[in-house]
């Protein structure tokens, strides 16, 4: 969200305090927090930001809240991103900004596509919780749709770059040695799978909102199959299309990867499994969440993405089936966790209102991706 080529911090050339880029909008009324009580904090503790500030909000996604800081005008105008944790309460260990800020602040030496991080505040009197600043880079978030630059959906050259770019990335990122990052003590290993299921299936009893037997069933089923796990790499563990930017003037060149607060070390699958959870085939239906337009022509199948990353990284791919059904849970719970804060009047945010219906949809479709 600073160019590939600007300096940290350093603004796009004839940015402007008073024409806001395309892809932010004002805060949204019940997501402010005291602008000037936050100037004040980070005046002096990063490079520009000495300058008048406004405070811009990015409008995609939908957990973690990510806002555009903007410092002066002019050439001399410097921007940042800050990122928080989503209003109301949130699962234990998900949402971490501090295991973000920390993997950020090192990540970038080895894997030039993470956005380095500056500055973490763990004090939530300033803004209302934890947080940290890092890099504005600038690229194309694919949400959905494919925009009018890349063909509008109509270019199959183009789609096919969008879909192989994303497999190509998370293969050279596994591919990334954890020590040479810094990143060689993150998370814990061993048995990462077998926690990642029960943790998932918590937050699945923590966010529900009446009873789905399917989802309770789909639990025990992950927990009976447990797959032996490949050797561990590092892992992002919420690897979409819509949490890349790729180049304004390239759908095949990815110019960075966002979203790491759940970064670990662990079965690199369970990556592979995320992505092609929402990697429909155009006899499926998508969900009401679906960050791919992976319907659109010329866009690889989610058998040869499969193919190509296992190619690529030199993985074996015998018990995909399970990664597969795994991450297509994991997006069920994710839109049932969305849901439930609507529920629970944690937020008002008027695009959660039918998350409860499309999680249901998402456990039928992860039972019937049972091989």
């Amino acid at each position: 969200m600073a160019s590939p080529d600007a300096a940290p911090g350093q603004a796009a050339p004839g940015a402007s305090a008073t024409a806001p880029p395309p892809d932010v909008i004002e805060v949204r009324p019940d997501e402010r927090f005291d602008e000037a009580r936050l100037a004040g904090y980070l005046r002096g503790r990063l490079p520009g930001s000495e300058g008048a500030l406004q405070v811009r909000q990015f409008g995609g996604g939908h957990a973690n809240l990510t806002y555009l800081l903007h410092y002066g005008d002019g050439p001399d105008a410097a921007e940042y991103v800050l990122r928080r944790p989503p209003l109301g309460p949130v699962a234990p260990g998900a949402h971490d900004m501090e295991r973000e800020y920390r993997v950020l602040s090192r990540l970038w030496k080895a894997f030039p596509l993470a956005p380095r991080a500056f500055h973490f505040c763990g004090d939530a009197a300033i803004i209302g919780a934890p947080f940290f600043v890092m890099e504005r880079r600038h690229g194309v978030v694919i949400r959905g749709g494919i925009p009018a630059a890349f063909g509008g959906g109509a270019d199959p050259e183009a789609n096919r770059k969008l879909s192989q770019v994303v497999v190509d990335v998370l293969a050279d990122f596994h591919a990334v040695d954890p020590d040479a990052a810094g990143l060689g003590d993150l998370g814990r290993p061993e048995g990462f799978l077998e926690r990642q299921v029960k943790g998932w299936s918590e937050r699945w009893e923590r966010s529900k909102v009446e009873p789905f037997e399917l989802a309770d069933e789909l639990q025990r089923w992950l927990l009976d199959n447990l797959p032996e796990s490949p050797p561990a790499t590092l892992l992002h563990n919420d690897w979409r299309l819509d949490n890349m930017a790729v180049a304004a003037d390239d759908p095949g060149r990815c110019v960075a990867v966002y979203d790491w607060d759940m970064c670990t070390r662990g079965d690199p699958l369970a990556d592979l499994g995320t992505v092609l959870a929402v990697w429909y085939d155009p006899d499926e239906v998508p969900s009401s969440l679906n960050p791919m337009p992976t319907l659109a022509p010329g866009f690889l199948r989610r058998a040869e993405a499969a193919r190509r990353y296992g190619e690529r990284s030199g993985r074996s791919l015998e018990r995909l089936d399970y990664y597969l059904v795994f991450g297509t849970f994991k997006m069920a719970v994710v839109l049932q966790q969305i849901y439930a804060r609507f529920h629970r009047g944690q937020t008002q945010d008027q695009r959660f209102a039918g998350m409860g219906e499309g999680a249901k949809a998402l456990f039928r479709l992860a039972a019937a991706r049972r091989a």
